[in-house]
């Protein structure tokens, strides 16, 4: 895996993000990515609750929890959601996976245009256990914007534009970034098992000439109707490839 890192401890690899997540993560050999849903979404502290006793009866440390995927009431400011980010990486600070500013865990978090939690929410995460099923993979989700400038907005690609074109370029963005972040684990659309899209304008203008001919949709592609977590980002998507996926009833 090029432009990874290690977490021996917690049975997988990552690819540097910024501080309130890493842009994906990759199980190292001998381990395995499994993802677990939740029915409806979970608050924040009760989640993270649900899920260190979770790891525990599975006989896995925390630091196997590798990748989540949160839902919000709405979206944050640039400042709100630098606070947010802050309280959410206390917890992996308290659990030894966030130090010195380095987080591993991969994560979109984004919000339901309709029938959002009250809080911020999980709505899924994953974790490593030992197993030889063969690679997986969770990539973090990504905006229509470059990840670590000094602020989002003088960088949003087509912004405040949400014609078909417009759409389309920001398509084009995040795809690009999907496969950046894949190729680092030496994987492309033909490795993927899922991949989400995050949106509430339509998609159809651009969806077979920029999605389905790269191999995006190959097991079809999941559109939620919901916006990135920054005011002005208008697109979002993750992938991962995962053969092990439960829901579960909290």
């Amino acid at each position: 895996m090029s432009d990874t890192v290690p977490m021996p401890a917690g049975g997988y690899a990552y690819m540097p993000g910024v501080f309130q997540y890493s842009c994906g993560v990759g199980a190292l050999p001998g381990f395995e990515i499994r993802r677990v849903t939740f029915d409806t979404p979970v608050p924040l502290e009760a989640g993270f609750a649900w899920i260190k006793a979770f790891l525990e009866a599975a006989g896995r440390p925390l630091e196997a929890f590798c990748a989540c995927e949160l839902r919000s009431p709405g979206q944050f400011s640039e400042d709100g959601f630098r606070a947010f980010n802050e309280l959410y990486c206390g917890t992996l600070e308290a659990w030894g996976i966030y130090e010195d500013g380095i987080n591993p865990v991969a994560r979109s978090n984004v919000c339901p245009e309709i029938g959002a939690p009250a809080t911020p929410s999980f709505h899924a995460f994953s974790y490593t256990v030992p197993s030889d099923a063969g690679p997986t993979f969770v990539i973090a989700g990504s905006g229509e914007v470059p990840e670590g400038k000094n602020n989002y907005f003088d960088h949003v690609v087509a912004r405040g534009d949400q014609s078909p074109e417009g759409m389309r370029a920001k398509a084009r963005h995040v795809l690009g970034e999907m496969e950046r972040r894949m190729a680092s684990f030496g994987k492309s659309w033909a490795d993927v098992t899922a991949a989400q899209i995050y949106t509430v304008f339509p998609i159809h203008s651009f969806l077979a000439e920029e999605l389905v001919t790269r191999g995006t949709a190959r097991h079809g592609a999941t559109w939620y109707f919901a916006r990135p977590p920054i005011v002005e980002l208008d697109y979002e998507m993750d992938t991962r490839r995962v053969l092990s996926e439960t829901v579960v009833s909290v």
